[in-house]
């Protein structure tokens, strides 16, 4: 999207945040029930938005439904806020939502919505996480039926998901699943916490902030509350791993422009005969330790 567009003259008359009033109030209804079962799935009438199916609509309409003036809205795909994705997603709601503030900044944020990561950055209560999904229900993957598939989440019934990460066990000595991966929340519905890595599942356990998730193509909002318990679906001997980026001698690599060791690392291919670099994937949180180690160094010089 252009940064000069502006809506044409008859389309100007939109309503603040772009959906019908009576569009908001629907989905705010659908998070309110979404929040009081954690985890579940609450269906809702997506509606058609300006862009594909599968670009973020759904969590695009819980942001549009839950911002107001006043808010500032942090917009990320990757952990990156100057991605393709991010930069349309924040200029549509700047054009549909006069008056609220965009920010870069994760604490500065009072609404963030993320396409596949979890800032690194630690949330508070004041602050809401939008994430987008695809898929938003993990037993796809063993049980074509959405008939079914409720009567089993309902029952609590996940045993053919286990038998599917125990046949990962058997063939690779390992789960190989690297993102979506099965979650139970509050001790009961098992939900896909959104394409995140496995770095990020432990963060929505007792998290301060709400996270809501929205899956515009498949019509449904589910939530994790504020303090509540979210745990990857494991067998009692096998813990749970997320990605380590140890190298070959166990030294754990740092990010080349920074020199974070403790955050998701995204691996950069180089051309040629040139090594492969690490760099952090939440950029803002990689420009404040890029700033403190600035800091530190002039103090310490």
């Amino acid at each position: 999207m252009s940064p000069g567009y502006e809506l044409p003259l008859d389309e100007a008359a939109y309503s603040f945040g772009f959906l019908d009033e009576y569009a908001k109030r629907e989905v705010r209804r659908c998070i309110l029930k979404a929040i009081s079962i954690p985890g579940y799935q609450t269906p809702y009438a997506s509606r058609e938005m300006p862009m594909g199916r599968g670009f973020g609509t759904g969590g695009l309409q819980v942001t549009l439904s839950l911002i107001g003036p006043g808010d500032a809205l942090k917009v990320i795909d990757q952990g990156a806020d100057d991605s393709v994705n991010a930069v349309n997603l924040r200029h549509f709601v700047e054009l549909t939502c006069p008056g609220i503030d965009t920010t870069e900044r994760t604490q500065a944020a009072t609404l963030i919505q993320s396409r596949h990561r979890i800032p690194e950055t630690p949330l508070t209560e004041a602050q809401v996480l939008v994430l987008q999904v695809p898929y938003p229900d993990p037993l796809v993957l063993v049980e074509p039926s959405q008939a079914r598939r409720k009567v089993m989440h309902g029952e609590g019934d996940y045993s053919r998901l286990l038998t599917k990460l125990y046949e990962d066990l058997v063939h690779f000595d390992e789960i190989t699943i690297s993102h979506r991966y099965p979650t139970r929340i509050n001790g009961h519905y098992v939900i896909d916490p959104s394409p995140i890595p496995r770095y990020d599942v432990p963060r929505l356990h007792q998290s301060r902030a709400l996270v809501l998730l929205g899956a515009g193509r498949e019509k449904k909002i589910y939530a994790v509350p504020p303090y509540t318990k979210a745990e990857p679906l494991v067998f009692d001997d096998v813990p749970f791993r997320t990605e380590d980026f140890d190298d070959a001698s166990g030294q754990r690599h740092a990010c080349a422009r920074c020199g974070a060791t403790d955050s998701f690392l995204d691996e950069i291919i180089q051309q040629g005969d040139a090594p492969t670099s690490w760099q952090c994937s939440d950029s803002d949180y990689c420009s404040q330790q890029l700033t403190h180690r600035q800091v530190m160094t002039e103090a310490n010089a």
